[in-house]
């Protein structure tokens, strides 16, 4: 099957597209843009993949779903498309990176700069259906990224992974704990966040410690 993603992926992944589960998910993907509203934009579906070449990887971030609301998923996990009012989690996520690392608050919440440092943004569930949150989920896409986390752990080496919530803490078991550095703390989600459970986990400093060490350029967060 011919997946429209960076080529640096597809050499890794092309495997995982021709598999029977992969190809029932395209169809669906397929069907449910066809009669209803999707998100994101169907040229943004591996956007996350797209701006963040397989080498370059440093960072994985692990979300769950993509935003549901009109004309804020672009792709990558907690960024919106400039101009969009930022969402709770990633404004808890900027708080806490103002404190960190002393940064100001940012206009956008467009991550893609974070994208094209080596921050790979991934969603577990790549799609969903308008104002319908987990709509797509259990159709394969988990199956998928889990695939390309577990593909990461195992041809890449010293990549930090942001576990947030208890969701993405479950992804552990699918990384190489002597290859990889793990950091984890509660979600960003006002829920979370305000049970003390993410802020001052300084994750971003933490990273930036880390890859420091290796010899590896910093996250401009």
């Amino acid at each position: 099957m011919n997946v429209a993603i960076d080529p640096s992926w597809k050499a890794h992944l092309q495997p995982e597209f021709e598999k029977l589960y992969f190809q029932q998910l395209t169809n669906f993907v397929k069907q449910e843009y066809q009669q209803y509203t999707c998100y994101p934009k169907g040229k943004d579906i591996f956007a996350a993949f797209d701006h963040c070449p397989f080498q370059e990887v440093k960072v994985v971030i692990i979300g769950q779903d993509p935003y549901h609301g009109p004309n804020q998923a672009n792709g990558l996990c907690f960024s919106v498309k400039d101009g969009i009012p930022h969402p709770p989690s990633l404004v808890n996520i900027f708080k806490e990176i103002k404190v960190d690392v002393e940064k100001p608050y940012p206009k956008s919440g467009n991550l893609e700069r974070w994208a094209s440092q080596g921050v790979l943004l991934l969603n577990a569930t790549l799609t969903v259906r308008a104002h319908q949150a987990g709509s797509h989920q259990n159709k394969g896409w988990e199956q998928f990224t889990d695939s390309v986390i577990h593909t990461i752990s195992n041809k890449l080496e010293g990549v930090v992974f942001l576990l947030w919530g208890g969701f993405a803490k479950k992804k552990a078991s699918l990384i190489d704990k002597t290859k990889h550095h793990i950091l984890t703390s509660g979600h960003p989600s006002p829920l979370s966040a305000n049970r003390g459970l993410w802020f001052g986990n300084q994750h971003f400093s933490k990273t930036n410690a880390i890859l420091s060490q290796k010899g590896r350029q910093l996250i401009s967060w």
